[in-house]
């Protein structure tokens, strides 16, 4: 199960260093802007803390780094932008979905009653 997140964690990265850097013709629109930031970080954040849960406070920071770093990297693309907003978004969903599997990975390690 670790191998299966692990890859659906480094396939959900490259997507979102894809969508954040390409040219703004390539970016896929499925929704308003901020709703799709909010699901892929959310899925992101998630998926990090599962891909490596030895290592969650680590995951976090580099959760938020990536959603910061991607972010200033739009500001090399000529027909992107980075702004604050934005990132608050992507960082405070990644942390969302961080500490959402965090708190199942917690639940899953007690031991079960009866």
């Amino acid at each position: 199960m670790l191998t299966l997140f692990r890859l659906a964690f480094w396939t959900i990265l490259a997507v979102l260093v894809f969508v954040t850097l390409s040219p703004i013709g390539l970016r896929p629109e499925v929704g308003p802007a901020n709703l799709e930031r909010s699901v892929a970080y959310l899925l992101f954040g998630g998926l990090a803390a599962l891909a490596f849960p030895r290592h969650r406070i680590a995951i976090l920071v580099a959760v938020i780094a990536v959603a910061g770093l991607l972010e200033a990297g739009q500001g090399l693309a000529a027909s992107r932008h980075g702004r604050i907003g934005d990132f608050l978004v992507k960082a405070g969903s990644g942390a969302a979905g961080w500490l959402a599997a965090s708190a199942l990975i917690a639940m899953a390690a007690r031991p079960k009653a009866g």
